[in-house]
């Protein structure tokens, strides 16, 4: 079954009332293919687009959406800032984080903010319309893959580990006095990536300065 089938298959046993969702990545070609693929279903409206947190801002201060999807990664803050400021605007708002990240710590610390959904950018198109139909009913939705994940850290050594594998990589080449373009260069990243690890590393290890994480770091045997 394609998504075109999928979705009208799964729109005519759904509720009838149409949901305004707005979208949030500063990938236009992902973006313009996800308004593609909720245009074909007449139980969802793409009320408006953005790029950053900012125009995101702008957009919920004179206007309430039902859903908000939005990525991790954005060029200004990240998702998880979103979020929070999102739910201090409209506690109810439904939130499903799209996104490229699939670490267990970071998963875990999104899903405690009260978000709706949590869908991979590599999971089927059909898996993102199935969580807006859930949310839109009431359910939270994990993708399969997020499952798989958040019950794999449960019989795994991750659980007493502050930082993932990348993360400690990215840590032992700050402690080198790496920029984020040569920590990127070198482990073939982008440096967009390589910012939104650091500010995850800060946040874990509460620290809010260079020296006091090459501290923590040291004394906690991260590096």
């Amino acid at each position: 079954m394609n998504v075109s089938e999928f979705i009208r298959n799964f729109g005519t046993s759904s509720q009838k009332h149409m949901k305004s969702v707005f979208l949030v990545d500063d990938h236009a070609i992902l973006l313009n293919g996800l308004v593609s693929i909720l245009k074909e279903n007449d139980d969802f409206e793409v009320v408006g687009t953005a790029a950053n947190v900012e125009e995101t801002l702008i957009f919920l201060r004179s206007r309430q959406p039902d859903v908000l999807i939005t990525d991790y990664n954005l060029p200004d803050d990240d998702g998880l800032t979103l979020v929070r400021k999102a739910k201090r605007l409209y506690p109810d708002m439904k939130i499903i984080v799209l996104s490229m990240h699939d670490e267990s710590h970071l998963v875990k610390e999104i899903l405690k903010e009260g978000i709706n959904g949590y869908v991979l950018k590599k999971d089927s198109e059909s898996e993102l319309v199935q969580a807006l139909y859930d949310v839109k009913n009431g359910k939270t939705f994990l993708s399969n893959e997020i499952n798989k994940m958040l019950i794999q850290s449960l019989h795994g050594s991750d659980e007493q580990r502050l930082l993932t594998e990348r993360e400690r990589e990215i840590l032992k080449l700050i402690a080198k006095e790496f920029t984020n373009k040569d920590i990127a260069e070198s482990l073939f990243i982008s440096e967009r990536t390589v910012e939104t690890h650091r500010k995850n590393i800060f946040r874990k290890t509460k620290t809010s300065s260079l020296v006091g994480l090459i501290k923590f770091a040291y004394a906690n045997n991260l590096i």
